[in-house]
């Protein structure tokens, strides 16, 4: 199918320019101004007014199969994710069973082929059922077929194991993907231990049990040469941290997500759909982390997209399961909140949801230019419309944002030449 969308303006790395954008057998064809309709199947005119970016990435999804589709499905997660102008997701290994040796992953990988609507690209767990002690996967049968190793909702819990993880990723010249989390440390704690859960009684889990395992895999990555990702930091201390490292010329990159960046714990009620893991920290760390994102030393807002039941969201924030959904609300609530407001541009929120990912990942795309790929996303930035989880595509309702007004939303989103998702 011959694409033609007119008089956009499109991400060109650095800013917006006007242009016509003509689309054919899954690459961008040609850009220039007045292209011709004669051949196209579809035309959409843009009127000046909507920006044509690099379809976004998401590093950080729980796609909840095998083992948990009552939560969501890899249909249901990436038809979400494509109405957000998604076009690729990694998904995280937090799946029964667990992706830690070929013969699991291969479970997920035919659903992906079978029901995926973007492109997904799974995690291998770093340790054998996930667990964050024992033993470690066989990282060099895996690495063709996955994304990079996670231990995702667990930490990995000694400095040998961690050690030998990265010794082995950094030679095959793959990625770690952190989950950090100290398990001596939590004390079954399920909030943020700061002044609301001291205010309500609450059991705490304090900001060290994230930061110090930060601090040692820094280290070890130092040490080993490993490229080390950190995925959703909260703190502001796990902020200073990256940031020395990176100083020093670690490969560390990190991610952080939307709600870290736009609430606190001020903002906590008791209600389920405010319990995450990592928790809603204190004031302070919410703004380090946006000055984390304004220097660069937070390089990608992934979601941790974390489905579950209503009935599992219902139970307070002492006993609701940990993990709010954030696919369909994560552009317009940071545009909202960080662009419409000024702390950043519009082109670094790109950056950061769109090319970034795929520079630390190695995922294709994030340019539009001729001849490369057409993974692409169309985003009106008048829209304005109220967060309504009835009216998510995902099956997970849970979120923090209920009832937020916002501005800004994808009309149209393109994998490969072909429209995945239509709102224009």
């Amino acid at each position: 199918m011959a694409l033609l969308i007119k008089n956009a303006l499109i991400f060109t790395g650095n800013k917006f320019e006007k242009s016509d954008v003509l689309i054919n057998d899954s690459k961008i064809q040609s850009l220039g101004p007045s292209i011709s309709a004669n051949g196209a199947d579809r035309v959409f005119d843009c009127k000046d007014k909507y920006f044509l970016i690099p379809g976004f990435v998401d590093v950080h999804v729980h796609l909840r199969e095998p083992g948990f589709s009552y939560k969501e499905t890899i249909k249901s997660g990436t038809m979400a994710a494509a109405k957000a102008g998604y076009t690729a997701v990694c998904s995280m290994p937090n799946l029964n069973p667990a992706p830690d040796c070929m013969e699991n992953l291969a479970i997920q990988k035919d659903i992906i082929k079978k029901d995926a609507v973007i492109d997904v690209f799974p995690f291998a767990s770093i340790t054998k059922g996930r667990k964050g002690t024992g033993e470690c996967v066989d990282f060099a049968s895996l690495k063709k077929n996955v994304i990079g190793f996670s231990d995702d909702g667990t930490g990995v819990q000694t400095d040998a194991l961690m050690e030998q993880a990265m010794e082995q990723c950094a030679k095959l010249g793959t990625v770690i993907s952190a989950h950090c989390e100290v398990n001596a440390l939590l004390n079954g704690g399920y909030i943020h231990d700061g002044e609301y859960c001291k205010a309500h009684n609450h059991k705490g889990i304090c900001s060290e049990s994230e930061w110090a395992q930060i601090e040692r895999d820094c280290a070890l990555a130092e040490k080993t040469g490993c490229q080390y990702h950190v995925c959703h930091i909260s703190t502001k201390e796990s902020v200073e941290i990256i940031r020395k490292a990176k100083a020093r010329g670690v490969r560390v990159t990190c991610e952080t997500g939307p709600h870290y960046l736009t609430m606190c714990d001020k903002d906590l009620q008791e209600n389920g759909i405010f319990k995450m893991n990592p928790p809603l920290r204190a004031e302070e760390d919410m703004k380090a982390l946006i000055e984390g994102v304004k220097d660069g030393t937070i390089d990608v807002i992934a979601t941790d997209h974390a489905p579950h039941s209503a009935e599992e969201k219902s139970k307070g924030l002492e006993k609701s399961a940990m993990g709010v959904v954030g696919l369909e609300t994560a552009f317009a609530v940071l545009y909202t909140k960080l662009v419409k407001t000024g702390i950043i541009s519009l082109e670094r929120l790109v950056q950061m949801m769109s090319v970034k990912p795929r520079e630390i990942f190695n995922i294709n795309g994030g340019v539009i230019k001729e001849g490369e790929t057409a993974d692409l996303c169309l985003l009106d930035l008048d829209a304005e419309w109220i967060v309504n989880p009835d009216e998510f595509v995902s099956m997970g309702k849970a979120t923090p944002f209920e009832n937020w007004k916002v501005q800004g939303k994808n009309l149209l989103t393109i994998l490969r030449g072909e429209i995945v998702y239509e709102a224009i």
